[in-house]
């Protein structure tokens, strides 16, 4: 056997090297050649391949056409390089999530308990000698009874089974949800590369070595390869080597481009030469993967992988050090923590739990310390009371043979101490807020929000202001050309292409075929008679359509000046505002054409054509006048202008220095001005109308001209005619936000935002700035929370700085969906509505589940406590409590946590940061269903036997049979909970519980179900549950009390809260005065629920242990799955892509446009009035001349520092 698998063995070797020999480079000198930067990498191409061309040629491609695209070549190359997937993390196993859930500490206290009793139960002393160690021991029960002691310790212990299971099942069920929701995004991520002579889309697994791929602006590198041509590349490479500086890429400078990486600026071409494992990321991966698997050896290995990769940093910067000393200063390697993330510093910031997680946090340390106090005193009053009755009262001598029996009495104390902490903690909180938001973001998907951190949703709830793009998001983002200034014509429909000369069509036609990137074409339509497809950029493809409708081919101009031949590209980025292209002349010369904004471009135009195509002067007054008669009308119109230009430089001016950016974009020629149109999406109107009326103010932050913007956010009704409401440009925002020195002042902000409706010609500094005053304000009463949609790379800042970051699915960058917390997948305002209506349902829904489970606390603790201290024994046995346990925590909560949302939610104003959980409502509610429940339990537990001629249950001995008087009161309590869980869906006052109740199936089977096991518990539990048996009438009584409930509840809902002022409401978001200051010292971002564990050091508290055990939950898949992979199949859920395409690099670090002293600026100062004073002269941008004073501004009542809240919580997400 040994010798036939060695034989097996070298075929199998010689098979490989023979695969390997097809290619003309070996899979291991592609990962050296990885390893290696700057020069050194171009000279390695040049000296071992030839250049890039002769690389190529090894690996069998080519670097115009690309791949054949056979599917056999396809697989030869997998086999030979690997192909571009990472083996997953194993995900935790049902009985690892087992384990993870009896690490409880309540569940451990019970357990410990529970076998003592059971130990105990064994032992049964003479009953001579019972009689003789007081009344509480005595025999009370027949033989039969004494024997079965040991079932009250094997119930607890069989109940700790059941919550353990149910906890495990429920961990492994949402694990098993988020992965399959996951799977759904995987399909979706594609990247573009060029196989025969073709642009297609593949998915990012299915990239080979050898594919010839597409990088452009706000690409997420999924694999390692080298630049075959390149157009103005900048790389963001901080996720691998920690240096912040964006890298600048070229063919004969630093051509590798490495996996999880991100474009920040321009495009390229780029061989692919390293994927999967093999890549530079594969490669960290795997031996972060071999640490956790092979323990201390690994973990050496990735010391040295660091202690290398640090070595290789060195040498290159010293290199380069002398070249760049005065410029770059020194970088330092990021290195990597065992997870695979960069390595934190020691002191930074902390991120801020969601609102609805802090104030979870927060109430539920209040009500575990409140339970803990209650368990402590209900055990020394039962041990007090006991010593008091047995060694005073009936004073009976201490004797050593009735220890064990005093024991066993103190055990049945402790366990009933416990009970009452179990039912006290309420540790079905987490449970609900993950269900609740787990059915949210399901639910979610079908209304186009794909939700990557699962409280984002409750969040959006919360929301009070939404800064919105305009294109693609207000509007349809499908573009035309409707009128257009050529050549000194304006006109107003588009001209036939005999009208204009054909020196400058001519012109008009090349520059929209060069100028334009050649990923954007516009398609045949898929449908007979449909609309033709735009694919890539809109706004060049309206111009591409533009060249089409001139019967002009803009596909001949590309054929004549293939990619590759373009000498020089200055692609569009939000500095620039333009695009430029340089094409080289046979003679030397260079020809230059532009496209931008309107009024931008114009200043940089000396020369206009005329009629006759020839180029005239033109001077400043002539733009004035092309301004006021072509430029403004197009944007009254709500039309996006662009205007095209270019330049010639004469070969015997020399080579130009092009570098300059400033010298080579000017002295252009006007070609021709058009109007671009791009109509409000339908729907839009009437979702802005949903907001306002739902108190959300919209607020438009376009880079579009001023007067295209004031137009489209009159035709979406964001702005009104008349309306006292500013619309201003980034520049005029920024001269009003600054003081004299240059610096942002909040009180500056704060005079602008309350008014601003449209901030045109905005940077995503300006973006950034307004989200950020808007979050610090505290000029309104109510602190705002803040949406922000994007598209473009450098909108990560503002989206990580939103309490909520939507993000465009079609139209967005994978690094502003990586900065997100929703994607919206339809890029359509309307669909933000719903993920406002999703998030105050799923407030509402917490809310729901908390009045009902603090009822069953308050009364189910009072009950405990009350009995314990007057009977010496719980009317409620742990056994009981654990089901009442059971169906507060997993039944309730899905129960409450399922309800659909309605369109009534939209009728209210948002809650805000401050509003608390519980309201005065919800507090008359419980405390009124509480006296019901308590007046009934006490009157039963009382004078019970009196009123149904039954035996009394009190006073009851150890190990006494259960009793049809304490069965009563446990089924009453039970039935009344059920009843109460109809009520709980109300928490407004409203009067009608049962509205909406059938649209929700599993509320109801969860009711029924419910009652059915009930009826079980009672006729057959038997002394596990200590219960017997009830007669129907008996049975009658008690559902006729349980239905009292729903009674009581009109009863409550009648009484006016208003009435009610001494009712305090609780679960507040923890206040800044609360914060002490040496909390707020070099922490940025505060973490509620941190603070208050700081403070109490509660560690047995259930709830957090639950917590804990979801974080791990969702943590398993958050580093084994990536933000767009999913992984039902291995190809899918193990692509390379996934490792790296997790927020761990800065996106605060990767924008050149923001500047960190603005965006971190001093504390604001405290406002001393309440009326809005003048703004300044008014601009012609303004809707209005004045200022009036707003409703609700009130001066600040502290001049602290506000909260700084950042994006939301990432210890439940699901890293979509």
């Amino acid at each position: 056997m040994a010798n036939d698998s060695a034989r097996g063995s070298k075929p199998g070797r010689h098979a490989e090297a023979d695969r390997e020999a097809e290619f003309g480079c070996s899979l291991k000198e592609l990962c050296v050649l990885m390893e290696l930067r700057g020069e050194v990498s171009v000279n390695k191409i040049t000296s071992s391949y030839g250049g890039v061309a002769g690389l190529c040629a090894r690996l069998r491609t080519s670097p115009v056409q690309g791949l054949d695209g056979n599917s056999e070549d396809i697989d030869r190359r997998r086999r030979v390089f690997g192909s571009n997937v990472i083996p997953p993390k194993k995900a935790k196993t049902f009985l690892e999530l087992v384990w993870e859930a009896l690490q409880d500490p309540t569940l451990i206290i019970l357990e410990v308990a529970a076998i003592i009793s059971l130990g105990l139960s064994f032992y049964s002393p003479p009953e001579a000698e019972r009689r003789n160690c007081g009344s509480a021991a005595g025999g009370g029960g027949d033989d039969g009874e004494a024997e079965a002691g040991w079932i009250e310790g094997a119930a607890i212990l069989l109940s700790v089974v059941c919550v353990v299971l149910v906890t495990a099942f429920n961990d492994w069920s949402k694990e098993k949800q988020f992965r399959g929701l996951q799977s759904h995004i995987e399909q979706e991520q594609k990247f573009s590369v060029v196989r025969g002579g073709q642009m297609l889309q593949v998915k990012v697994s299915e990239l080979v070595v050898g594919d010839i791929a597409q990088v452009k602006y706000g690409d997420l590198l999924p694999a390692d390869g080298v630049l075959i041509q390149s157009n103005d590349l900048k790389i963001d490479e901080s996720p691998m080597t920690g240096e912040s500086d964006h890298v600048k890429k070229a063919v004969d400078g630093d051509p590798v481009l490495l996996s999880g990486t991100h474009v920040m600026e321009g495009s390229g071409k780029m061989l692919v030469t390293a994927v999967g494992e093999n890549s530079q990321s594969g490669i960290i991966f795997k031996l972060l993967a071999a640490g956790e698997d092979g323990g201390a050896d690994a973990e050496e290995k990735v010391k040295k992988a660091k202690k290398k990769e640090k070595e290789k940093e060195e040498k290159k910067k010293d290199k380069k050090g002398k070249k760049r000393a005065n410029l770059d200063g020194a970088t330092e390697v990021q290195p990597f923590t065992e997870d695979g993330r960069p390595e934190k510093k020691k002191n930074a910031p902390k991120r801020e739990k969601s609102v609805l997680q802090g104030k979870l946090t927060k109430m539920a340390m209040q009500i575990g310390k409140a339970g803990l106090f209650m368990s402590f005193i209900t055990v020394v009053i039962l041990i007090a009371r006991f010593a008091v009755d047995t060694f005073w009262l009936q004073s009976v001598a201490w004797s050593s043979e009735c220890v064990p029996v005093y024991v066993q009495l103190l055990v049945k104390f402790f366990i009933i101490g416990v009970t009452v902490l179990v039912v006290a903690v309420p540790e079905g909180l987490p449970l609900a807020v993950t269900i609740s938001l787990a059915y949210s973001v399901k639910k979610m998907m079908k209304d186009n929000n794909l939700v990557r951190h699962l409280d984002a949703c409750e969040t959006m709830g919360n929301a009070t202001t939404i800064c919105s793009d305009k294109t693609g998001t207000l509007t349809m983002n499908r573009m035309t050309v409707v009128q257009a200034h050529i050549a000194g014509h304006f006109y107003r429909r588009l001209p036939e292409p005999g009208q204009v000369a054909a020196a400058a069509l001519d012109l008009l036609v090349q520059g929209i075929g060069v100028n334009c990137a050649y990923t954007t074409k516009i398609m045949p339509p898929e449908k007979e008679g449909g609309l033709a497809r735009q694919v890539g950029n809109k706004t060049e493809c309206a111009l591409l359509g533009l060249s089409l409708s001139l019967q002009r081919d803009y596909q001949t101009v590309r054929n004549q000046f293939p990619e590759e031949s373009l000498f020089k590209v200055y692609t569009f980025n939000s500095t620039r505002k333009s695009m430029s292209t340089v094409l080289r002349n046979h003679d030397g010369s260079y020809r230059m054409f532009s496209k931008g904004a309107s009024e931008i471009l114009l200043r940089k135009c000396c020369k206009i054509l005329s009629s006759s195509g020839q180029a005239r002067p033109f001077k400043p007054r002539s733009r004035d006048d092309l301004v006021r008669t072509v430029i403004e009308p197009m944007a009254s119109e709500g039309l996006r202008t662009i205007c095209l230009a270019y330049r010639d430089f004469s070969a015997a001016d020399g080579e130009p220095d092009w570098e300059d950016e400033a010298h080579i974009l000017t002295g252009l020629t006007c070609i021709a001005v058009v109007g671009i149109e791009d109509p409000v999406r339908p729907e839009v109107p009437d979702a802005i109308r949903r907001c306002q009326r739902a108190g959300i103010t919209v607020r438009m932050v376009t880079g579009d001209n001023i007067s295209t913007a004031r137009a489209i956010a009159t035709k979406c009704g964001i702005v009104r005619p008349g309306d006292d409401f500013l619309c201003m440009e980034g520049s005029e925002f920024n001269q009003r936000i600054r003081n004299e020195l240059g610096e942002i002042e909040q009180e500056r902000i704060d005079l602008i935002w309350p008014k601003l409706r449209v901030l045109a010609r905005s940077s995503p500094t300006d973006k950034h700035t307004l989200v950020k005053g808007i979050i610090d304000s505290t000029v309104l009463e109510k602190r705002q929370v803040v949406a922000v949609t994007g598209d473009g790379t450098n909108d990560g800042p503002a989206l990580k700085k939103a309490d909520v970051g939507f993000a465009m699915g079609i139209a967005g960058t994978d690094v502003a969906k990586e900065a997100s917390d929703i994607i919206l997948t339809d890029d359509n305002f309307s669909s933000i509505v719903k993920a406002v209506m999703w998030g105050r349902n799923v407030y509402d829904s917490i809310s729901k589940f908390l009045q009902f489970q603090l009822t069953v606390n308050v009364v189910a603790v009072i009950v405990a406590f009350t009995g314990a201290c007057v009977t010496q024994d719980s009317p409620l046995k742990a056994v009981q409590m654990l089901w009442v346990n059971l169906i507060m925590d997993t039944l309730a909560s899905l129960a409450l946590a399922t309800e659909p949302p309605t369109e009534a939610l939209l009728l209210r104003e948002p809650y805000g940061r401050e509003k608390p959980l519980i309201s005065r409502t919800m507090m008359k509610n419980i405390l009124g269903h509480a006296v019901y429940q308590l007046t009934v339990i006490f009157t039963l537990l009382f004078a019970g036997e009196k009123i149904f001629q039954i035996d009394s249950g009190r006073y009851a001995p150890l190990h006494a049979p259960p009793s049809e008087h304490y069965t009563i009161v446990f089924n009453t309590f039970v039935l009344m909970q059920i009843f109460n869980e109809i009520n709980a869906r109300k928490i407004h006052g409203e009067r009608n519980v049962f509205e909406g109740v059938h649209q929700n199936p599993i509320f109801c089977s969860i009711l029924v179900g419910t009652f059915v096991l009930q009826i079980f518990i009672v006729e057959f539990g038997g002394v596990p549950f200590s219960c017997v048996p009830l007669s129907l009438e008996h049975w009658l009584w008690c559902i006729l009390l349980g239905v009292g409930s729903l009674l009581w509840g009109q009863v409550v809902s009648s009484v006016p809260t208003r009435w009610l002022k001494f009712l305090k409401t609780a679960g507040h978001g923890r206040r800044q005065e609360e914060i002490p200051e040496e909390e707020l010292k070099d922490v940025d971002e505060i973490d509620h629920g941190e603070m208050e564990l700081k403070r109490s050091q509660v560690l047995w508290c259930r709830s957090l242990g639950r917590i804990a055990t979801q974080i791990r939950v969702v943590n398993a898949f958050r580093d084994s799955v990536s933000p767009y992979e999913g992984l039902e199949t291995p190809e899918s859920r193990s692509s390379i892509h996934s490792f790296m395409s997790r927020p761990e690099f800065r996106i605060e670090d990767s924008a050149p446009e923001i500047d960190e002293a603005d965006c971190e600026d001093d504390a604001p100062a405290e406002l001393n009035g309440v009326v809005l004073p003048p703004a300044g002269p008014s601009s012609p941008n303004n809707r209005s001349d004045r200022w009036a004073p707003l409703p609700g501004l009130i001066p600040p009542v502290s001049a602290g520092l506000p909260p700084c809240p950042g994006s939301p919580l990432h210890s439940l997400e699901t890293s979509l």
